[in-house]
């Protein structure tokens, strides 16, 4: 689903909790907690900043910027805007939510982040309660920005443009997402290609990942992209985006990007030409081929780290983060997250590199948030923030905005932990150990697989689809692991895994008995 407006705005469907196959429901692990806003404040969130000692700065796709006091405290029920006459009669409860407007008349900010000197000090403030006050980069339709707060009063004494070097056609759909950086400095963005009329003509750059480097010039890394709403760096220092099925997108995905990717998308090829672009031009685009196929004939094409399949794993992907301290959930350390728009719902990620390519699995998390999710951000206090929109996208939720906190209630859920490619199959690893009765028998796991299109229309249907035996299913002594032995295996394709009849050791069945490996690469026997 590409992020496209329509008009009226549609109003968001009832909320929905996800079904699991355990009388257990997903509440019952991770708690999601609303962060009370002001009444007038709109606050479709674009960008979130933990800032220490309860703060947290948050970007709206309005052009506003605030600064979120009291934002972790789990009594808080009550917003108000700091400086007004209600805040003036309330500085004694301490549990009161106070918002300060730290900048407005941005256009469209959907980033803000830290530059790696100024970053080591804003999380030294945040590990020792301390808030932190600096410059903060934020992304905007024309340019990337620095804010800067001179008297540590929560409000912007000064804007200061990055760079502006990229075009605009005036269509409404050319986001500009991120800023991240990597620890070098490098700063990345991404361009969104336009959908319909262009008042001003079709301008260089559109569907690109851009980097600044030392000398402030933007370089054009990659092309191809389509709605690249989620950029981040990861643990491993490497640039990650996510991107919405649509046109040349058979199916949303995650996606690492490099110097001279060309991620399947046509639109900017053209600016393969210009003497600045870091992509070969890819030629004519062969459309309707299997993406397995692209990636053999198409020059640069990048296949993704992961698919996450149309409606099983979300329908609009928004911002990833990553859970290097395990706050939900020790047994989770590590992964990955991604929150979705459409669905209103979190998705984790497992990855691993086979054959110097980082491919993995996509499981559900947790749905049932009040509104779609394009921002997330690891708070200070263990919770995973949400910011959400709907913007008139239509999405599951109650609400067509908002920040909600998603926390971990410290309980221990049966879930598949890690699905590994191996030599002739996978390797399933569990957050419980299982019952080995009928983790022993073959038939209790229902696996396929297919692939997607390369091609001009919507989205692509699950292409070649087949059955996959699964012929031995080996449990370790402590009962922990399992492995299976499966063919037939299919590099280029996501393998979707059923596992509703396996159970633990006191018999529940799993929370999320569903997984999606896309096996980009299948390990040599050693």
């Amino acid at each position: 689903m590409s992020h496209e407006f329509r008009l009226p705005l549609v109003l968001a469907s009832c909320l929905l909790v996800a079904p699991t196959a355990s009388g257990m429901d997903e509440s019952d692990y991770w708690m999601i907690r609303t962060i009370p806003e002001p009444e007038g404040v709109v606050l479709e969130v674009g960008g979130i900043l933990p800032l220490g000692d309860g703060e947290v700065m948050v970007c709206t796709r309005r052009g506003e910027v605030w600064v979120i006091e009291n934002a972790f405290d789990p009594e808080a029920t009550v917003a108000v805007i700091a400086g007004s006459e209600a805040d003036l009669s309330s500085q004694d409860d301490p549990h009161r939510v106070r918002y300060t407007l730290h900048a407005d008349g941005l256009q469209e900010p959907l980033g803000l982040a830290v530059a790696p000197e100024e970053n080591a000090g804003r999380l030294a403030a945040i590990a020792k309660g301390e808030r932190w006050n600096g410059p903060v980069h934020v992304s905007q339709r024309g340019e990337i920005a620095i804010m800067e707060d001179d008297d540590g009063d929560r409000r912007m004494d000064r804007i200061r443009t990055i760079c502006d070097d990229w075009a605009i056609s005036g269509n409404y759909h050319e986001y500009t997402f991120g800023p991240v950086f990597q620890s070098n400095g490098d700063l990345w963005f991404t361009l969104n290609r336009p959908f319909g009329s262009e008042p001003f003509g079709k301008k260089d750059w559109r569907g690109w990942a851009m980097r600044i480097g030392e000398d402030g010039s933007m370089q054009p890394e990659a092309a191809g992209l389509r709605s690249p709403c989620g950029v981040a760096v990861g643990p491993d220092d490497r640039v990650y985006y996510t991107d919405n099925q649509g046109e040349w997108c058979g199916a949303s995905k995650m996606s690492i990007i490099e110097r001279g990717d060309f991620h399947g998308h046509p639109w900017g090829v053209q600016s393969t030409r210009r003497p600045e672009s870091h992509v070969e031009f890819p030629g004519e685009i062969p459309d309707g081929i299997p993406m397995p196929e692209a990636a053999k004939v198409v020059p640069g094409f990048k296949m993704p780290v992961v698919w996450f399949p149309y409606d099983k794993c979300g329908k609009s992907p928004g911002e990833i983060v990553w859970d290097t301290e395990g706050v939900l959930g020790p047994f989770f350390k590590g992964q990955c997250f991604m929150g979705d728009q459409h669905h209103a719902a979190v998705y984790r990620i497992f990855t691993e590199e086979v054959n110097g390519h980082l491919q993995g699995a996509v499981f559900p998390f947790r749905e049932g948030f009040q509104c779609g999710i394009i921002r997330m951000a690891m708070g200070e206090d263990g919770s995973l923030l949400v910011g959400e929109t709907n913007r008139g996208w239509g999405g599951r939720g109650t609400e067509m905005w908002g920040l909600e906190a998603l926390t971990w209630t410290g309980e221990t859920p049966f879930e598949v932990r890690t699905m590994e490619a191996i030599p002739g199959g996978f390797r399933l690893s569990f957050t419980k150990p299982v019952d080995a009765a009928t983790a022993v028998e073959p038939t209790n796991y229902h696996m396929s697989n297919y692939t997607y299109l390369l091609h001009s229309p919507y989205g692509s249907p699950e292409t070649d689809k087949d059955t996959v035996a699964v012929k031995l299913a080996q449990v370790s002594g402590d009962r922990l692991t399992v492995d299976l032995t499966c063919e037939p295996l299919k590099p280029g394709y996501v393998h979707e895994l059923h596992l509703d009849l396996l159970r633990d050791e006191d018999g529940e069945p799993l929370l999320h008995p569903r997984a999606y490996y896309s096996l980009i690469e299948i390990p040599a026997v050693e």
